[in-house]
């Protein structure tokens, strides 16, 4: 069985036991968060959500926050004398999926 949740904006497909690295939340490690922004629940019966699917929920465990390797940004205009240099760590929390409940 699989689902497709939405969380920080994007919508992320998960199966029980799957490690996911989401958008920063606000939950401390070990700690349970619950979903209920499911869009579509698969496996042996399906079932669509108009947006979401009634009653179902995702549980999860917050294994780790953190940030992501660094990225440069660099701004250049050429024959100018203008750049920037910018760097930028996005945070992160890792999940481990507990249960899928539709």
């Amino acid at each position: 069985m699989y689902a497709i949740i939405e969380t920080g904006g994007k919508q992320i497909k998960v199966t029980e036991g799957q490690e996911v690295y989401v958008e920063k939340l606000t939950a401390d490690t070990d700690e349970s968060v619950k979903f209920d922004k499911v869009l579509f629940v698969g496996g042996d019966d399906v079932k669509v959500g108009a947006p979401y699917v009634e009653g179902a929920t995702v549980t999860a465990k917050v294994e780790k926050q953190g940030r992501q390797k660094k990225i440069n940004v660099f701004k250049y205009k050429p024959k100018k004398n203008y750049h920037r240099k910018q760097g930028h760590r996005q945070p992160y929390t890792k999940l481990i999926i507990d249960k899928i409940n539709a």
